[in-house]
């Protein structure tokens, strides 16, 4: 039985807290993830691992490692919320940060970004240049090390094992679609750009690995077996994925962050913006965006984001998006839900996003 909704969130940590604790647990993780490549007697691979973690994974804003602990604690029933649980809830945590971080140094790669965190991208780091792809495997395997280790002989670890190798699979098939997208670096053909292209791409670029795959493993580890509530629930968290990339396609355009690169015209991506002006431009217009879009010229950047501009209807994310869950699946959700979508929340309006925030406890209490 999970824990009823009316449970108090204000006793629980709070998400500076939790990531204190989350720190606090990291270097038993890496020593766990260094120890391994000891019994092959190769000190170099166990220093190289150490500085290949140290570097990617733990800087970031772990909104992934915290709605999954923080789903555990709404979820798990009251006997479960042990010391020694809510440490391997947050192992399982660190495993979907490793899962981040590899994925995000080969997307840095393949995007030849320059900065990620603030720091230069792992692929600059010391011209590793492609070598780098080898460190992300090391990180994707690290994954699988640490859920054998803890996991292995639990009731949810087979579900677990699946549950990531499928956030994975569909995170690059996304990543797949992505580059299709943009002809491969090459002048993108905008004809491509549909709004079910677009979805396609949130749903498994963004959508599984950043909202399903946090709270399926934090059902599966508080022993939830009810098909119905995996189902309704990753309907809920799809929507919360699409919000969520939209707002990140907005600020890919307009954020003055400098702790990432925001190339998204320049490398011809296929955004919310551009989806919603070929949609909406005049001919004239259209051609301004074939012209332009996908090139690196700042004076054609410039180009496109006044247009974007000039299309202000649709620039600020206010009659654009449907909410398309059912009021039965809502009620019946309500169960678990309103916590969940409180810390979710909550996390994401503290990272910036307010808008996302605001549209999530739409989505969460419609």
């Amino acid at each position: 039985m999970v824990h009823s909704a009316t449970q108090p969130t204000n006793t629980w940590v709070t998400s500076k807290d939790e990531s204190r604790e989350m720190m606090a647990l990291w270097p038993d993780v890496v020593r766990d993830l260094t120890d391994s490549t000891k019994n092959f007697i190769i000190p170099d691979a166990t220093k190289w691992m150490a500085k290949v973690l140290q570097y990617n994974v733990p800087g970031g804003k772990k909104i992934r490692a915290l709605t999954l602990v923080y789903a555990y604690k709404v979820l798990a029933p009251s006997d479960q919320l042990t010391e020694e649980n809510i440490r391997l809830v947050r192992i399982l945590a660190w495993c979907v940060e490793l899962m981040q971080a590899f994925l995000l140094i080969v997307d840095d790669i393949q995007d030849r970004s320059l900065l990620r965190r603030g720091q230069p991208c792992w692929y600059r780091y010391n011209d590793l240049d492609l070598a780098a792809i080898n460190d992300s495997l090391l990180l994707e395997c690290a994954i699988f090390y640490l859920i054998k280790k803890y996991f292995k002989g639990k009731d949810c670890y087979v579900d677990l094992l699946e549950t990531f190798h499928d956030s994975i699979l569909k995170t690059i098939m996304g990543q797949s679609l992505d580059m299709l997208s943009t002809n491969f670096g090459k002048k993108p053909d905008l004809d491509m750009f549909t709004m079910n292209r677009y979805n396609s791409i949130v749903e498994c670029k963004t959508s599984y690995y950043t909202f399903i795959l946090p709270i399926t493993a934090a059902m599966q580890l508080a022993g939830i077996k009810d098909p119905e509530m995996f189902r309704q629930a990753k309907t809920i968290l799809l929507e919360m994925g699409h919000l969520f990339q939209v707002q990140d396609d907005y600020l890919g355009c307009y954020s003055d962050a400098h702790d990432k690169d925001c190339t998204d015209i320049q490398e011809g991506k296929c955004t919310w913006l551009i989806v919603v002006a070929l949609q909406r431009a005049t001919p004239e217009q259209r051609k301004i965006l074939e012209e332009c879009y996908g090139s690196p010229d700042p004076e054609k950047v410039r180009r496109v984001k006044q247009l974007f501009t000039d299309l202000e209807r649709f620039i600020i994310m206010d009659q654009t998006i449907w909410v398309t869950i059912s009021e039965e699946e809502s009620q019946q959700m309500m169960v678990m839900w309103p916590d969940i979508v409180h810390d979710i929340m909550e996390e994401i309006e503290n990272s910036n996003f307010p808008d996302v925030a605001k549209w999530v406890e739409k989505v969460g209490h419609h």
